[in-house]
This record gives C-alpha cells, sequence and structure tokens, in this order.
C-alpha cells in the first residue's frame, strides 16, 4: 500500500504507477534527499516536536541508508514513485516506527524543492570550477601569443589585424561572464524552503533557520506558495548554460573553420579528432562539431522547462515533475562539453606563420591607411574614397598596399610621405591601437592581468 494511500479503496493502476514514478531519474537526487531528511529530523528532535531519541533513530538510520547508496547497495524500487518515498520506505523498514516520524512537518512538495535546490547550488559550483580551469588554459594561450599576428574578421571577410591573444581575450570575457551568471544561478538556488509544506505551511513549531543552517543556506523562503512551486533557480541555470554553451559553439565553430585547408591556422591533435570510414586522407573535427550541435539539446531543456511553467496555477502541479530531466540533461550536457573542449583546446596546435600571412592579404591594414591620411590633415571620407581607390588598383596590379611605390601612393593623394610604409606595417597596425580594450600587446596584458585578478575572486 502507498503511504499516502488512505484515502484510497483500491490500488494504481499499473499503468499509473509506472507513468507515475520517477525513481528512475530522480534517485540522482538521493544525498540531497538523505541530507536533507537529516537535517530536517535533527530539527524536529531540538525542537521536541518528535521524542529526541526517535531524532537520533532516524538520523543514525539515514546515515546508514547513505552510506549504503553510495556504495551502489540499494536497489531503488518503482512502486515507491520516487526518491523521497523510496527512502522513507527503507528508512521504516531499517528502525521501524521510528521512521514514520520523518515526513513530520513537511510535504513532497517542500522536500523536493529544497533537493533541487541543493543539487543545483552544486551544480554551479561544480560548473564554476570547470569554467575557472577553462579560462586558465585561454589566459595561457593569450599569454603566449601577445604578438602573434592574425586577421579580424566581420562578415567573415579578413577586416584589420589583431593577435591571437586579442581573439582569445574576446572569448576570456564571455566565459567569464558565463562564471557570473553560474554564480547569480548558486544565488537564486540558496534560499531553504522547508517549512513551505504542502503550500501553506505548518502548524508546527518549526525552526527553519536551524534547517538553513545544517544545510549551508543563506536565507529561507518568505512565502509558502511561492516555496514549493518556484523553479526559477532551474531557469537560472539553464538560461546560464544555454548561454555558456553557445559560446563554446561559436569557439568550436571557429575552431572548425581555422582547421580547413583553406584556413590552415590550427592543426586539431590527432586524440581530438576522427578519422573516415571511407575517406584515408580526412582528420575531422568530430568533438568540436559534436559539442557545437549538442548546444541546441540545452536550449531545448531551457524551452521545455519554461513550456512546462508557463501555466501554472499556484502552487505545486504534477507538471513540475518534469523539471529534473531537463534539468539533468543540461547538467550533463554541459559539463561534458567544458571537459572535452578544455582537453582539446590544450592540445590545439596554432600555426602563428599562417596566420600572420593571412593578416597580410586581404587589405587588413586599409582602414590605417586612411587614418594616416586623416593625421595629414585629409578629411576621414576623402581619405576613405582614396584608399577605396588604391585598394581597387592594387586588386587589378594583383599588388597589396605595401607593395605600391611612393609615387604611386601619390597618383591617387600628394599627403602620402615615406613614413606611410612604416605605419602601413602589421606590427604598426597593432601597436598602434594601444587604448583599453584593443589588440595592442600592452592592451591586451592589461586584460590578460584583469583576467586573472578576477579569477582570484
Amino acid at each position: 500500500m502507498k503511504l499516502w494511500g488512505g484515502r484510497f479503496e483500491k490500488a494504481t493502476d499499473g499503468l499509473v504507477d509506472d507513468f507515475h514514478s520517477s525513481i528512475s531519474f530522480d534517485q540522482r537526487l538521493y544525498e540531497q534527499d538523505i541530507t536533507g531528511s537529516i537535517a530536517h529530523a535533527t530539527m524536529l528532535g531540538e525542537q521536541g516536536i518528535i521524542p529526541q531519541e526517535d531524532a537520533e533513530r532516524i538520523v543514525e538510520g539515514l546515515k546508514g541508508i547513505l552510506e549504503d547508496a553510495r556504495e551502489g547497495k540499494i536497489a531503488w524500487r518503482t512502486d515507491a514513485e520516487d526518491i523521497h518515498m523510496n527512502v522513507e520506505t527503507l528508512l521504516t523498514e531499517r528502525i521501524g516506527e521510528a521512521g514514520k516520524r520523518l515526513h513530520t512537518g513537511r510535504s513532497r512538495n517542500d522536500q523536493v524543492a529544497l533537493d533541487t535546490r541543493m543539487y543545483a547550488k552544486a551544480a554551479c559550483r561544480e560548473t564554476e570550477a570547470m569554467l575557472e580551469d577553462l579560462l586558465e588554459t585561454i589566459l595561457g594561450i593569450a599569454q603566449e601569443n601577445l604578438h602573434t599576428i592574425m586577421p579580424g574578421y566581420t562578415h567573415m571577410q579578413k577586416a584589420q589585424p589583431i593577435t591571437l591573444a586579442h581573439h582569445m581575450m574576446a572569448y576570456a570575457q564571455m566565459f567569464l561572464r558565463d562564471r557570473e551568471r553560474f554564480r547569480q544561478a548558486f544565488r537564486a538556488a540558496d534560499v531553504m524552503v522547508l517549512g513551505s509544506g504542502a503550500l501553506a505551511g505548518t502548524t508546527y513549531p518549526l525552526n527553519r533557520e536551524r534547517v538553513a543552517e545544517l544545510l549551508d543556506f543563506s536565507a529561507i523562503s518568505e512565502n509558502s506558495l511561492d516555496g514549493v512551486s518556484d523553479r526559477d533557480y532551474m531557469l537560472d541555470y539553464l538560461a546560464a548554460a544555454s548561454v555558456c554553451m553557445m559560446h563554446l559553439s561559436r569557439f568550436c565553430e571557429e575552431l572548425i573553420l581555422w582547421n580547413t585547408n583553406e584556413f590552415r591556422f590550427v592543426e586539431m591533435d590527432d586524440a581530438f579528432a576522427t578519422g573516415s570510414s571511407i575517406m584515408p586522407q580526412k582528420k575531422n573535427p568530430d568533438v568540436a562539431e559534436l559539442i557545437r550541435g549538442k548546444t541546441g539539446r540545452v536550449y531545448g531543456d531551457l524551452m521545455g522547462l519554461l513550456t512546462v511553467m508557463k501555466g501554472l496555477p499556484l502552487a505545486y502541479n504534477k507538471d513540475m515533475q518534469e523539471d529534473k530531466e531537463a534539468f539533468f540533461d543540461a547538467r550533463d550536457t554541459l559539463v561534458k562539453g567544458l571537459t572535452v573542449f578544455t582537453a582539446m583546446l590544450k592540445t590545439v596546435t596554432f600555426r602563428k606563420d599562417v596566420m600572420e600571412r593571412g593578416a597580410a592579404g586581404g587589405f587588413t591594414n586599409a582602414t590605417d591607411c586612411a587614418d594616416y591620411l586623416v593625421k595629414k590633415g585629409v578629411a576621414f571620407r576623402d581619405a576613405h574614397r582614396v584608399v577605396g581607390e588604391l585598394v581597387a588598383h592594387c586588386l587589378n596590379e594583383g599588388k597589396a598596399l605595401l607593395d605600391l611605390t611612393l609615387e604611386e601612393l601619390k597618383r591617387f593623394h600628394p599627403a602620402f610621405e615615406e613614413d606611410v610604409f612604416g605605419d602601413l606595417s602589421l606590427i604598426s597596425c597593432v601597436e598602434k591601437r594601444d587604448i583599453p580594450g584593443a589588440p595592442a600587446p600592452k592592451s591586451v596584458q592589461r586584460a590578460i592581468d584583469a583576467a586573472r585578478e578576477k579569477l582570484k575572486n
């Protein structure tokens, strides 16, 4: 008979049991469920709500179940519906009548909210640590490539010369923001909701602050209806995970492009590439492609939970059982993606010579040529037209701007002088851009130092 079966005159249909049961996936919460129950039982005993000796027996019984669960000795039962009922049933089997007192003053509604908040907090801290590992890798690459010149792009067309360090630091900024998003998700989850009951609290004199202290929560929830029906903290994690996966996907897309024969900016390590079953020459960046593909999966998890929650009246509804699979899937996908991406990035070989040759083509110093004329007193719009004409001339002649003689340059505008050639060198184009946030090595070094300082916090 179900623990809640007193009001029912017949057993639930087997189809309902199978459809209703969540133990197949919420067993993952056993650690949080048992730890939360230990704190709850401790408080019940301290408050005199249940006999102290019963509280102590419950706590010892729960510790034994936790140890057995960690060692894989427990077979969770489908007929017990979920992890909460499984633990309570097992506890009562082990310690007898005292086990029936565990659920005093709480509901599965606030119990599952507590469990998932604890899980979400752990997931946020886990992700934050993984992002810090990735950031250290990116900062290391940037530090080694302060003077590695490469083309920057807009519209996938060569635009202006930058450095590999500057390019890497763009991703460092993205992942630093991701870390802050997961910190915010942690803060959203860091609210202890036990005591909300099914929806209206309880008549027992619970010490909610004591439970929060035992479970290391910084605050308690302020409304019992919201306490059992809120899943914003899960959505915060899923939103942060979606943005983080988007950043990984963008990075992967660039590595995939750079790995092509057309770019040849990078060489993927053999350990993070695969071959073809029919084409022996192939070396495919499958890891990067799969991360790019799995990004949509995490987006789906976010949209799925948003859709579940969008029409729910207060307070708890069974629809909310659908929260966990989406959350677990997003967490698993993100963790795997971050793990393999960081390992892959550590093995990538950057072909600095090819990058610099790439920056030398495509007239990436054209903007600097226009700026040169402006410094000589030419209005920018006129300078823009002159350089455009120069580029058209070079395309017809098969030349680069630096291939032109001073005499040729003067045909387009008399303001050109001998110093133009030093001004248009790639290294000069980069080093002149020394304002905060720009690609000059000194500026990028400041950005690296600032990022390292943020990582210390």
